[in-house]
């Protein structure tokens, strides 16, 4: 082939080229830019990502202190709820105990005078006195009891309620509402608050 042919061809396929560049410019576009990306830009990129490695173990090295500090606090808070905790058992207990110390020594005042009730019947055998002696220890005590908010139950005749009062015995065919004809046990209230319901009779009439 001559050297006029063969720049004839070249000639033919530029034209070609020219034209097929003409038909799709965004994938001209597209050839351009990624021989720009391919270029020096992208050797940086390259030499960026090879610098990564050392970054992470940075941040990852920082994340493992900013944890350890962490945890560190959290045990902390751990060690002194723990100790809150058990300050709160023990005053709570400690008020208990010292809630209950004004009745116990009310108490021993009634103790006392049992005693001495006691010791009299031994010396001086006298029935009547010694029930008059008791008599008022009871009474002593009935009040020391109530001054603490301890009231009795009044049951007999009343009618039948299952949150004061116990059915112990049960007697009578009628259809009517149950009453308590008989109480065979004391009830208590504390505070208002039902300490033992009354062991009764109840009738129905």
């Amino acid at each position: 082939m001559s050297d006029g042919e063969r720049r004839g061809e070249q000639a033919e396929e530029a034209a070609a080229r020219g034209a097929a560049a003409s038909e799709h410019p965004d994938e001209t576009e597209r050839d351009i830019a990624d021989a720009f990306e391919s270029g020096p830009a992208g050797a940086a990129g390259a030499r960026g990502d090879a610098s990564t490695p050392g970054g992470e173990e940075e941040e990852l090295e920082a994340s493992r202190d900013e944890v350890a500090r962490y945890r560190e606090h959290l045990q902390r808070l751990q060690a002194e709820f723990e100790n809150y905790r058990k300050r709160v058992l023990r005053e709570q207990t400690e008020a208990v105990d010292l809630a209950s110390r004004p009745v116990i020594l009310r108490l021993l005042e009634v103790l006392d005078d049992f005693d001495l009730a006691l010791m009299h019947a031994q010396d001086r055998p006298d029935f009547d006195r010694f029930l008059h002696g008791v008599e008022l220890v009871y009474a002593k005590l009935v009040d020391t009891l109530r001054a603490d908010g301890l009231e009795r139950i009044e049951a007999q005749g009343k009618p039948f309620d299952p949150e004061l009062h116990e059915a112990l015995m049960q007697s009578g065919e009628g259809d009517g509402d149950p009453v308590v004809a008989d109480v065979l046990r004391p009830g208590y209230t504390l505070r208002g608050r039902v300490l033992r319901p009354a062991g009764v009779r109840v009738e129905r009439q």
